[in-house]
């Protein structure tokens, strides 16, 4: 059984070594890359306003945080669920960097960037010069977008652990979530593996375009000779 968790934040800007926070952290639990049920969700208040900008995308005010943990409050939990598995996120530069200067903050030490794993660039090894934000990726792979009207942590974690599953291979045959038998943490379990049902991904007009402009900047490019 191999465990890890996948995780993202929201902020209340784009960089933290300019004073942006983090206000909100989701994480899933992954056995065998898949979810077990299990997750972490804090919103966390930052000391600090939130850009009207930023709040466009996450919904999130300093009103609605008011009364919620400081981030010292919940790294310890935080940490606890990492756990020291692998840690899988969309663009994780970008989440390894906001959740590092607030662990510095606090006196915890740096997550460890060799445990990252980094949908983004697994996307675009698999869809070169078509678009990979998670939207469209949900989009790409038939996955339900209808309840994320803005950025939340805990949605796209959710929506995450879809697109990884495609994005690494999908689900076997008979694969299956069980209870383990040991209190309520499920676990993957097999039931009769088989070969995997291919998911046909139909690209947009948009995305054929696009990928039809990068394969044109491609020199000599073997599949185009005549």
């Amino acid at each position: 059984m191999i465990r890890s968790v996948l995780f993202d934040t929201e902020t209340t800007g784009l960089d933290p070594m300019a004073g942006d926070r983090v206000i909100e952290v989701a994480a899933l639990e992954l056995v065998n890359d898949l979810p077990t049920g299990r997750h972490f969700h804090a919103l966390v208040h930052p000391q600090r306003d939130i850009p009207e900008g930023a709040t466009r995308v996450h919904g999130l005010t300093i009103d609605k945080l008011e009364g919620k943990p400081l981030f010292g409050e919940i790294a310890d939990g935080l940490l606890e669920f990492f756990g020291d598995g692998k840690l899988v996120a969309h663009n994780a530069p970008f989440d390894f960097g906001f959740l590092n200067a607030e662990f510095s903050r606090v006196g915890h030490p740096p997550l460890d960037t060799a445990r990252m794993v980094d949908t983004l660039l697994l996307a675009k090894a698999r869809f070169p010069g078509m678009p990979n934000s998670l939207d469209a990726l949900c989009r790409r792979f038939g996955i339900d977008l209808s309840e994320r009207t803005t950025h939340n942590a805990l949605l796209d974690c959710r929506l995450l652990a879809e697109v990884y599953v495609e994005l690494t291979g999908g689900r076997q045959r008979g694969l299956s979530l069980a209870e383990s038998g040991q209190g309520s943490m499920p676990v993957a379990t097999y039931a009769a593996v088989g070969t995997r049902m291919p998911r046909p991904v139909t690209p947009t007009e948009t995305e054929l375009a696009a990928h039809a402009g990068f394969v044109a900047k491609l020199k000599d490019a073997v599949w185009m000779a005549k």
